[in-house]
C-alpha cells in the first residue's frame, strides 16, 4: 500500500463510518478501483483507521463523554453495547465470509436504502429540528426528574433494543449507523437524538473491534506500515470531524431519503462494476 492509497482509504473511512451508507461497500469499491491486493496488513489497516473516526466523535461531543455527573450516560451505552459483544463473537467467522461476496453487500445496500426512504415516511414527524424540543430537553437535564442528567431519552430496555439493532450492521452493506438511527427513531427519539446516540454507541463498539483486530494480528505490521496506519488515522479523524458535524444538521432538516437513493444506486453499481470494468470486487485476505 502506498501513502496516497492510505490517504484515499482514510478519506473514504472518515466519510462513510458514521453516515448510513455502509463503509464496507465503499471500501470494497475503493480497493477495487485502486487495485489494492488483499493482505493481512490491509485487513488490519481497514479496521485500525476506525480509531481516527472514533476520536472525531469523542472530540466533537467531549462534554457529553466527560459528564461524570450523569453515570446513566455510560450505563446506557454499556447496555446497548452488550449485544454487539455477544453476537459479534458468535458470528465473527460468518461475517468475514459474507464480506467476500459482493452480492451480499449490494443486496444489503439496496434493501437498506429502501429502509431509509421508508423511515423518512414513517417517522416524518421526528425529522425536523424543533427548537422547543431541545430547550425542553436541556431544561429537563437540570431538573430532579432526570437526576443524573444523561441527556439520553432512552430507558435501559430501549437502549438494549437499539443495541440489538446495531448487530444488524455486522451484515456487510447494512450500515451500523443506519440500523441504530432507525431503531432510535422507533423509540420516539428525534432524528438528531437518534443520530447522536448512534455516534455515542459507535465509540465502544468500533473501539472494541479495532483493538481486537489490531492486537490479534499485530505481528503482521512491519516497518513503514506503522506510518501508513498513522496517516490513515489522521486523515479519517479530520474527515470524520467534518462529516459528523454536517451530517447531523443535514438529516435534521432533510431526513435520510437522499442517503437511501444513494445506497440503492451504489448497490446497483456494485453489481454492475465487475461486468463493466472487468474487475474483481471480492475481498481476499492473504493466507
Amino acid at each position: 500500500m502506498t501513502t496516497l492509497e492510505s490517504v484515499i482509504l482514510g478519506i473514504v473511512e472518515g466519510l462513510t463510518e458514521y453516515l448510513p451508507i455502509s463503509s464496507t461497500g465503499h471500501m470494497i469499491i475503493a480497493q477495487a478501483l485502486l487495485h489494492i491486493e488483499g493482505s493481512k496488513f490491509l485487513s488490519i489497516y481497514l479496521v485500525n483507521i476506525q480509531f481516527g473516526a472514533i476520536l472525531a466523535v469523542v472530540v466533537l461531543y467531549l462534554r457529553r463523554f466527560l459528564n461524570f455527573r450523569a453515570p446513566s450516560f455510560y450505563f446506557k451505552l454499556a447496555v446497548a453495547f452488550i449485544p454487539a459483544v455477544v453476537i459479534g463473537l458468535a458470528v465473527k467467522n460468518v461475517v468475514e465470509e459474507l464480506q467476500k461476496h459482493v452480492e451480499v453487500v449490494a443486496a444489503s445496500l439496496i434493501l437498506g436504502g429502501i429502509a431509509l426512504i421508508a423511515a423518512d415516511y414513517i417517522f416524518k414527524d421526528q425529522i425536523h429540528d424543533k427548537e422547543e424540543l431541545h430547550t425542553k430537553a436541556e431544561d429537563e437535564e437540570a431538573t430532579p426528574q432526570d437526576p443524573d442528567r444523561s441527556g439520553i431519552r432512552l430507558n435501559y430496555m430501549q437502549s438494549l433494543l437499539v443495541g440489538f439493532a446495531q448487530t444488524l450492521g455486522m451484515i456487510p452493506g447494512v450500515s451500523r449507523s443506519a440500523a441504530t438511527i432507525i431503531a432510535g427513531l422507533s423509540q420516539r427519539l428525534t432524528m438528531r437524538e437518534a443520530a447522536e446516540f448512534s455516534f455515542f454507541l459507535g465509540v465502544p463498539t468500533i473501539t472494541a473491534a479495532a483493538v481486537y483486530k489490531t492486537m490479534k494480528d499485530f505481528r503482521h505490521i512491519h516497518g513503514d506500515q506503522v506510518s501508513l496506519l498513522v496517516i490513515g488515522n489522521i486523515v479519517s479523524f479530520i474527515v470524520a470531524m467534518i462529516a459528523v458535524k454536517y451530517f447531523v444538521d443535514f438529516i435534521s432538516k432533510h431526513g435520510m431519503k437522499f442517503f437511501g437513493y444513494y445506497r440503492i444506486a451504489l448497490g446497483v453499481l456494485l453489481l454492475l462494476l465487475p461486468y463493466v470494468f472487468h474487475i474483481s470486487l471480492q475481498i481476499k485476505e492473504a493466507q
